[in-house]
C-alpha cells in the first residue's frame, strides 16, 4: 500500500483485496495478531464526535498490542491554533501512525503531505475510506462474492456513497445510486469512479429494483445540521421502508453507516428486520481497520 490511506481511489484492486484477506484471518483469529503493534502509538485527531470510528480504532490499537492517543478539537485546533503543516511534522516525530477525522477533506491531505508517518482518512466532507471497504468486505461476507452484486445507495450522494462508488467500480459490484435532484455525488469523483452516468438516477424504485443490497445514510451528516428540517421535505420519498425494500429481491440485504434517524431515512421495521445487516456492517469497521493499520506499518 501506499504511505497514506486518504481514499479508496488510492487503492489498488489487489490491495483492497489484500486488505480483506488480512481481515478475515484477523477475524478468525485475533490472538494470532496481539503484539503486532507492540511497541506503536497511533494518534486519532478528530474534529467530529464519533462513535464507531473512534471505539473500533481505539479498541483495534489495544488488540494489537498499540497506544492510541486521542487528540479532540479541543487540544488540536487543527489548522486555528496551529498550521496543518506544523502538526503535522510535529507529531511525525512521537508518533507511527494518525487517524483523521475532520470536515475538510484538504486537511486530510494536508496532513498527509507533510507527515512522515501514515495517516488514515477516518472520515472527512468528501470520502469515508474505511467505511466503505468495511461495508464492502461486510457484502462479500454475506454473499461470497462482490462481481457482479446489484448494490442500491438511496440518499445523500455524500462521502460514504463517493467511497462505495470507487470501491465498487473497482471490485465489479452494480451499484445504483437514487439522489433528489441536486444531491447528486460529486461530479470530480463521478468521472474518476467509472461509473456509468445511467446508474445514477433521482429514482429510488429503479434503482432498488431487484437489488440485492439496500444502503441508504443520513439525510443531513455532521455539519449540516442547519438543513436538516428542509431535507427532511426534499429527500421524503427516499426512504427506505416495506413499500420500496418490496421492489429488491426477496433475500435482499439492508445496510446504513450508522447513527440512523429512524422514520427518517429508514423506518423502524426496516431497521430491526432479518434483513438487516447494519450491526455486522459496524462491527467489520474493527477488524477493516486492524487491516489497514497492519497494511500501512508494513507488519
Amino acid at each position: 500500500m501506499n504511505k497514506d490511506l486518504i481514499s479508496i481511489n488510492d487503492l489498488s484492486v489487489k490491495e483492497i483485496e489484500g486488505v480483506f484477506n488480512l481481515t478475515s484471518k484477523i477475524k478468525r483469529n485475533k490472538s494470532a495478531f496481539a503484539n503486532k503493534l507492540k511497541g506503536k502509538s497511533v494518534a486519532l485527531i478528530f474534529q467530529k464526535p464519533s462513535n464507531r470510528t473512534r471505539v473500533s480504532f481505539e479498541v483495534g490499537i489495544w488488540q494489537l498490542g498499540g497506544n492510541c492517543i486521542y487528540l479532540g478539537p479541543g487540544e488540536i485546533s487543527l489548522g486555528v491554533r496551529e498550521s496543518v503543516e506544523d502538526v503535522a511534522k510535529t507529531l511525525s516525530r512521537y508518533l507511527d501512525a494518525i487517524v483523521a477525522r475532520t470536515y475538510k477533506h484538504s486537511d486530510v491531505l494536508d496532513l498527509a503531505k507533510y507527515s512522515k508517518i501514515p495517516v488514515i482518512n477516518g472520515l472527512s466532507d468528501l470520502t469515508h475510506p474505511c467505511q466503505g471497504l468495511a461495508d464492502l468486505f461486510t457484502i462479500k461476507e454475506k454473499l461470497g462474492k462482490l462481481k457482479g452484486v446489484k448494490l442500491a445507495y438511496i440518499g445523500d450522494g455524500n462521502n460514504v456513497c463517493h467511497s462505495l462508488m470507487y470501491g465498487s467500480m473497482k471490485l465489479g459490484v452494480n451499484l445504483k445510486i437514487a439522489t433528489p435532484k441536486g444531491y447528486e455525488p460529486n461530479k470530480k469523483i463521478t468521472r474518476e469512479s467509472g461509473i456509468p452516468l445511467g446508474n445514477i438516477s433521482n429514482d429510488p424504485s429503479e434503482a432498488v429494483g431487484s437489488a440485492d443490497v439496500i444502503y441508504t445514510d443520513v439525510w443531513a451528516s455532521m455539519g449540516e445540521e442547519s438543513e436538516a428540517e428542509q431535507r427532511k421535505n426534499i429527500f421524503k420519498d427516499f426512504q427506505i421502508n416495506t413499500r420500496l425494500a418490496a421492489k429488491a429481491k426477496k433475500n435482499y440485504l439492508f445496510m446504513h453507516c450508522l447513527p440512523a434517524h429512524r422514520g427518517e431515512e429508514v423506518s423502524a421495521e426496516i431497521l430491526d428486520s432479518k434483513h438487516s445487516i447494519v450491526f455486522d456492517q459496524a462491527e467489520n469497521r474493527l477488524h477493516v481497520q486492524k487491516a489497514i493499520l497492519l497494511s500501512l506499518l508494513a507488519i
